[in-house]
């Protein structure tokens, strides 16, 4: 008699219920098509239970990138912060790490949408912006500003060395969403994580940083 009764648990697992189903209707449909009546359904819930939670389609939209993307970027972010490695070996593991979490969650079908609708819905830009391409693109240029620092990273703006490092792991996500589902090979992103880190590295590594 310990445990708490079932609908009390139920009710504080909606939330969750709720994100994770308006996760799957984004990807599906896009944030135009997708609609509170369809993310309900599929959470289980009433719509009238989901305007509890959740006041617009927006704000469902936040609670996915904030409580699915933001958590795994702000582990990696936070991992390869306090990493103790030189500037070579942080590469090696984060495109890896990086290729692994697109494959397991759906930046690139987020992603995708957010590129597609933009320019009707800017909100959804500023919080994709906001909380995962600043956190992401941040901590790559303050790792290499850190490197530049040591000596192992060539002179050059952080910041446009940080879009170098992660563009074509981005474009491999979006291709994954956009062209494999219709017969497009698909990318291997950890084959791509692996060769772009030594093409990285042979680019911007100091003679004095290379093996």
């Amino acid at each position: 008699m310990t445990s708490q009764p079932r609908w009390r648990r139920r009710k504080e697992a909606r939330p969750g219920d709720i994100v994770a189903a308006g996760l799957g209707v984004f990807a599906e449909k896009g944030f135009a098509g997708a609609r509170m009546e369809e993310i309900a359904r599929r959470a289980g819930v009433s719509k009238g239970t989901l305007y509890l939670y959740f006041e617009t389609k927006e704000d469902v939209f936040r609670a996915v990138v904030r409580e699915v993307v933001v958590p795994n970027v702000d582990a990696v972010r936070a991992a390869i912060l306090t990493a103790d490695l030189p500037f070579p070996a942080l590469i090696r593991t984060f495109l890896p790490r990086l290729a692994e979490i697109i494959i397991n969650v759906p930046i690139g079908a987020v992603a995708k949408m957010v590129v597609g609708e933009s320019r009707n819905f800017p909100e959804l830009a500023k919080v994709w912006h906001d909380d995962v391409v600043q956190k992401a693109v941040g901590v790559i240029s303050e790792l290499i500003a850190r490197a530049q620092a040591r000596g192992e990273v060539r002179p050059g703006n952080p910041r446009i060395h940080a879009f170098s490092i992660v563009g074509p792991m981005m474009l491999g996500a979006i291709w994954r969403e956009t062209f494999t589902p219709i017969g497009g090979a698909d990318p291997d992103l950890p084959t791509i994580a692996r060769q772009h880190a030594e093409t990285v590295l042979g680019g911007l590594l100091t003679e004095e940083a290379r093996p």
